[in-house]
């Protein structure tokens, strides 16, 4: 079950690339995903919860300008794949393997990426407008992570 959830944290890094590990290390911040003392611990900590928090919040507001690159040019892709790793090391060492969960952490990424970019295609084409997609994305990845990492702790 662990691998499922770090699994979909990753997903959820494919959707939203600063969502999973904000949402990752608040859970550690307020002692929900026991870190304190292994080698992520430092997801904890309060400067870096801030920063993921910081850097989450941006990428909601840039998402929605035209300008901003899509999620499959290496940069964004790879920072996905990344950011799933690390989330999804996080889910799974609290229970044991921090390996396993890191490889499903891209996986869930990789899966993130690619679906999400084909859903918010059609969801967009649906409304006729890609800013209700995008919002209707926002608040899967939010809520899909608060999701994941309570049922982890």
């Amino acid at each position: 079950m662990i691998y499922v959830l770090a699994l979909l944290i990753g997903v959820v890094a494919g959707l939203r690339a600063m969502m999973a590990p904000a949402i990752v290390s608040w859970s550690a911040r307020v002692g929900a995903l026991g870190l304190r003392g292994t080698w992520l611990g430092f997801l904890g900590s309060a400067w870096v919860t801030w920063l993921f928090t910081l850097l989450a919040l941006a990428e909601l507001v840039t998402d929605q300008l035209p300008r901003t690159p899509r999620r499959t040019v290496p940069i964004q892709f790879a920072t996905r794949v990344a950011t799933g790793a690390l989330s999804g090391a996080a889910i799974a060492l609290a229970r044991g393997s921090w390996i396993g969960g890191g490889l499903a952490g891209m996986a869930g990424a990789a899966i993130g990426t690619l679906g999400g970019r084909a859903a918010r295609a059609r969801t967009a084409a649906a409304l006729g407008r890609d800013r209700p997609a995008a919002i209707l994305e926002d608040v899967i990845a939010i809520g899909g992570g608060l999701l994941i990492v309570a049922a982890s702790s």
